[in-house]
């Protein structure tokens, strides 16, 4: 794993300074878009049962590119889960734009309220990537996320999404594009690892590609219309990932055992 990283940073080491000037043309050319509003809310099954979930993160989890929650990520993962578990989920999004691991644990962790919570999703990894963290970084950071949940919340299931597809993003340049796209993929390997050692705690590995989201789930779109800006997603992402999710997260019997 560490050999791959080091062959990658051995190639892009001489790239760097025609990536800084990529990225700084990325930034100018990408919109400042707002996270979405309305950070909790109610989904209602046909049942008595009832669930808590949070969802923590960087700026996927708190929804940028669409204008609520509700039809975002988190709330179409409620409405999902709350068909197939057919129970009624509370949720609440607990995220910043720009949120690395690291600052997850330190900013956003002691805010959280809940003292009880049946789940916790988790989606970082693009923050990480883009700031170059090193795998071992990320892995000592996921480890001290992991552990500080653990000792906030006894039990409920600890849920990391798919690690955001760089490689897809139109507004990045094929240098970007492989170098970034190769690093998150190692901090998903990395990400695996690192659960493996923990109880009730899961990653779901599977690789976002656009195609295989239309063909999965027969949709009729392009890949522009998968993204808001060109690197966050459209309410068409947030929608097709949070039923692809939902479909992981109900389909695993560990997970759902600890649900009903």
């Amino acid at each position: 794993m560490h050999f791959r990283y080091f062959f990658g940073a051995l190639i892009s080491i001489p790239l760097l300074p025609f990536m800084y000037f990529q990225g700084k043309h990325i930034r100018k050319k990408v919109p400042i878009l707002p996270e979405a509003k309305g950070i909790e809310g109610v989904s209602i099954g046909n049942s008595e049962k009832k669930l808590k979930i949070l969802t923590l993160g960087e700026s996927t989890i708190a929804g940028v590119g669409v204008k609520t929650h509700q039809e975002g990520f988190t709330g179409t993962l409620a409405n999902e889960l709350a068909s197939k578990l057919d129970t009624k989920i509370s949720w609440k999004v607990y995220a910043r734009s720009g949120y690395t691991a690291k600052r997850v644990t330190e900013k956003i962790l002691p805010k959280i309220e809940e003292k009880e919570v049946d789940a916790i999703i988790i989606g970082l990894g693009g923050n990480d990537a883009f700031t170059l963290n090193t795998p071992w970084k990320w892995k000592q950071d996921i480890r001290e996320l992991i552990l500080a949940l653990r000792s906030k919340f006894k039990n409920g299931n600890i849920i990391f999404t798919n690690m955001p597809p760089i490689k897809e993003f139109p507004a990045f340049t094929p240098l970007v594009k492989f170098v970034l796209g190769n690093l998150v993929e190692i901090l998903g390997e990395e990400l695996e690892e690192v659960v493996s050692d923990f109880e009730n705690v899961f990653y779901y590995s599977q690789t976002i590609t656009l195609e295989n989201w239309i063909k999965k789930m027969n949709l009729d779109a392009k890949s522009e219309d998968f993204f808001s800006d060109g690197v966050h997603p459209s309410m068409l992402t947030y929608q097709t990932w949070a039923k692809d999710f939902s479909d992981y997260v109900t389909n695993q019997e560990i997970i759902r055992a600890r649900f009903e």
